[in-house]
């Protein structure tokens, strides 16, 4: 079965061709130049432009996998979570193929196919626990098998790279912020300033990174030019988040006497974070299991990939499917 598939979730335009072979061709036009003078994704702007580039994207793809449409036995594409006007481009370009051409036609849930991104490369044993890790997304699965995912924590406020978005915000580095802060913090000291990390009274494994927002606001009014270098306080920024993901997640797996985790998302590229949670992990036993960056960050394959195996089973949606801002995934630990 070839599978078309398409990503529209947020400021990525992204489509793939996915079939027995493999992953056939996965093309994805960045946002970054329209977003960076604000500081952050406008979504309105992500819309307009989702609708700019969705048929180059889509044209491209199949340029590449060397196929036609008329190839294409199934189309699927990303119905929630995410921006809901950017989600309505890719859904309604995906149901108007799938129409006019009379095939199946699926939604996918797009934390599911980050979940999933790291089978794309190599076998991974179940159960696994799997951080995904984004500018939008903050959460902890139990994962036991395709289809059998169970939250056990999510963020109380901003996502992880929200807060990095943010801070490079207030430091003037620009947007993505992700990525000038990591740049920056190589250079510096992560233990030159001690800013909080947000712990649950309940003992639980969700997130809160609002708490850092604040104290770094609070540092800079009160520093003024008399503070830590830009180096330093890029690094402390960095390792506060990095510490609260990998806690977390040390202690969910830990709780579980799971000896795999899966890392996934856009903030899973952090070069940091890899390094502290496959060392923390390897205090445990466990390994840790990253995709390659371009899987990291929001990409169609991955749709394609947990599509396709959904397709597969015979599962399809009707046409009239919506989009949801905000779908969950999963049951409630």
């Amino acid at each position: 079965m070839r599978v078309l598939a398409i990503e529209t979730s947020c400021d990525d335009t992204a489509a793939a061709v996915v079939s027995d072979a493999g992953v056939e061709a996965s093309v994805v036009a960045s946002q970054d130049l329209v977003h960076g003078r604000f500081g952050g994704v406008v979504p309105e702007l992500a819309s307009r432009q989702h609708v700019v580039q969705i048929l180059p994207v889509i044209a491209e793809a199949l340029e590449r996998a060397e196929a036609r449409m008329e190839d294409i036995d199934a189309v699927v594409a990303t119905y929630g979570p995410g921006l809901v006007g950017s989600l309505l481009v890719g859904l309604m370009t995906a149901k108007g193929i799938a129409m006019g051409r009379g095939i199946p036609f699926l939604g996918v849930n797009h934390l599911e196919g980050h979940l999933l991104s790291a089978l794309l490369e190599r076998d991974v044993p179940f159960p696994f626990v799997g951080l995904v890790v984004s500018g939008g997304h903050t959460s902890l699965y139990e994962v036991h098998g395709l289809g059998q995912y169970r939250q056990l924590g999510r963020t109380r406020d901003d996502a992880a790279g929200e807060a990095f978005d943010k801070a490079a915000k207030m430091l003037g580095l620009g947007y993505p912020g992700g990525r000038r802060i990591e740049q920056q913090a190589k250079e510096g000291d992560p233990r030159a300033i001690g800013f909080p990390r947000a712990s649950m009274k309940s003992g639980g494994f969700d997130f809160s990174f609002s708490g850092l927002k604040t104290a770094l606001r609070q540092y800079l009014l009160e520093t003024g030019a008399g503070g830590a270098s830009l180096s330093d306080i890029c690094a402390s920024v960095q390792e506060a988040i990095v510490d609260m993901l990998v806690d977390n997640t040390i202690k969910a797996a830990s709780s579980l006497k799971v000896r795999t985790i899966v890392s996934c998302g856009g903030v899973s590229a952090n070069g940091r974070l890899r390094q502290r949670l496959t060392q923390q992990a390897s205090s445990i036993g466990a390994e840790v299991v990253f995709p390659s960056p371009g899987l990291c960050t929001d990409n169609a394959a991955m749709i394609g990939f947990a599509g396709r195996w959904r397709l597969l089973r015979g599962e399809t949606h009707p046409l009239s499917l919506n989009a949801c801002a905000t779908l969950p995934l999963g049951g409630a630990a």
